[in-house]
């Protein structure tokens, strides 16, 4: 199961006015694609899609870098700027950032980690509550199905069986392409740390692994969910 998400328009000449926004949202989820790539995925000329990406450039939504490969041009690679990411769903509050900074003069920055690290306790319990008691494909279900409702693109998956990771299974990966709380982790990183240990009690009696982290450079943030053996 996986959110389902804007369809690409067919037409091999004209794409939809939507398709700006695909293209962001493809990106977001692939990390980068060159111009042909998306011209195939999308089922549209690739002269149309580079129209498209003149024109997210243009408005500093994405960026590219060249890639010599033989003795040709060469090939752009494109992926979203720091401005294209910020497009996408993210429930932060500059009031909420503007409080933290207040009461990390006040009571200083070791406090204002004691005060978020029970935050995302207090936050976990909650997410246990509410993701049941159903087999664990059900519960990872729930959890991301509560992730998106604050903003999150997310989405999961069951893994191959023949995944040495999963033995034994079953086994799920949970993915999430955008961080809703992103400006806050700018200045407290903090937040971001405990999100592993958010899923690993929310989900009780499984074992929770980072697979990718946005805050390393990568275009997602994934984890691995299994039962403990």
């Amino acid at each position: 199961m996986t959110i389902s998400w804007a369809n690409a328009m067919t037409s091999v000449q004209q794409p939809s006015t939507g398709t700006k926004d695909d293209i962001l949202t493809y990106l977001l989820k692939q990390g980068e694609a060159t111009a042909q790539g998306l011209a195939t995925h999308f089922e549209v000329s690739a002269q149309a899609i580079r129209r498209h990406l003149k024109d997210l450039e243009a408005e500093a939504l994405i960026e590219h870098r060249a890639v010599q490969e033989g003795m040709g041009r060469p090939n752009h690679i494109y992926q979203l700027s720091a401005k294209g990411r910020d497009r996408f769903p993210a429930q932060y509050d500059e009031f909420a950032i503007s409080l933290l900074d207040t009461l990390a003069e006040t009571v200083g920055q070791d406090q204002v980690g004691t005060i978020l690290r029970k935050q995302w306790e207090r936050k976990a319990l909650e997410y246990r509550d509410r993701v049941g008691t159903g087999s664990l494909a059900e519960r990872v279900a729930n959890l991301v199905k509560l992730r998106q409702a604050e903003g999150y693109m997310a989405e999961w998956h069951e893994v191959p069986a023949d995944d040495d990771r999963c033995d034994p299974g079953p086994c799920y990966v949970i993915t999430e392409y955008n961080c809703a709380i992103s400006h806050i982790a700018e200045s407290f990183p903090s937040v971001c740390g405990h999100e592993l240990e958010m899923f690993q009690v929310a989900l009780a009696d499984c074992l929770v692994q980072r697979t990718h982290w946005i805050v390393q450079g990568e275009h997602r943030c994934g984890y691995l969910v299994k039962k403990q053996s």
